[in-house]
């Protein structure tokens, strides 16, 4: 064979070489891009099944709580319609909103077992205030997986030679994350 034959035959395996190592890293990112984009939807599933847990509980909550507090009405009203609107809400980023509408709402209930001591002695309020609490802790576990998947997620379609793939594949860096509402950072008031 000749030189100028052996050159071609280099030349091609190198190509066909590049070519297979390009293919198998844009497979590679395909698939992980796929897994981290459900792990995304996965742990979004397990916030919305718990802020809807939490959904499910609060009319018990505020039923038990007007047999105590007859003048309240302006707090349950509020309740009942960020209650609504989270029902209501389509994805995830109206659905961080609506839960934050929430949050401050079943804050202004709880503070009004300050003006109520008999309601705090109130078993089925207890039961409930407990259950309440669990929630808010499942759904504090929840956000955080939720954060961290999302994440992980931004983060790989963002790297390169991923962010080429991402682009071509139609895969788009995500901002919806859980961050605290504007009513979790104000300091609460503690009254003795």
């Amino acid at each position: 064979m000749s030189r100028a034959l052996w050159v071609v035959l280099g030349v091609v395996g190198v190509i066909v070489l590049a070519g297979l190592m390009v293919f198998g890293s844009f497979k590679s990112a395909q698939n992980q891009m796929v897994a981290k984009d459900q792990a995304v939807k996965a742990a979004w599933s397990e916030v919305d099944v718990q802020m809807e847990r939490r959904a499910d509980l609060i009319p018990n909550l505020v039923e038990t709580v007007k047999g105590f507090t007859k003048e309240e009405s302006t707090v349950f009203g509020d309740i009942a319609n960020a209650r609504a609107g989270m029902l209501n809400a389509q994805g995830p980023a109206a659905k961080i909103a609506a839960n934050n509408q929430l949050d401050g709402a079943i804050g202004r209930l709880l503070l009004l077992t300050e003006n109520y001591p008999q309601l705090r002695s109130s078993d089925q309020f207890m039961r409930l205030q407990d259950e309440l609490a669990g929630t808010e802790n499942r759904i504090a576990v929840a956000r955080k997986r939720y954060n961290d998947a999302l994440q992980d997620y931004n983060t790989f379609v963002r790297q390169f030679p991923n962010s080429v793939w991402a682009g071509i594949l139609g895969f788009q860096v995500n901002n919806a994350y859980f961050t605290a509402s504007p009513a979790a950072q104000s300091v609460p008031s503690v009254k003795f």
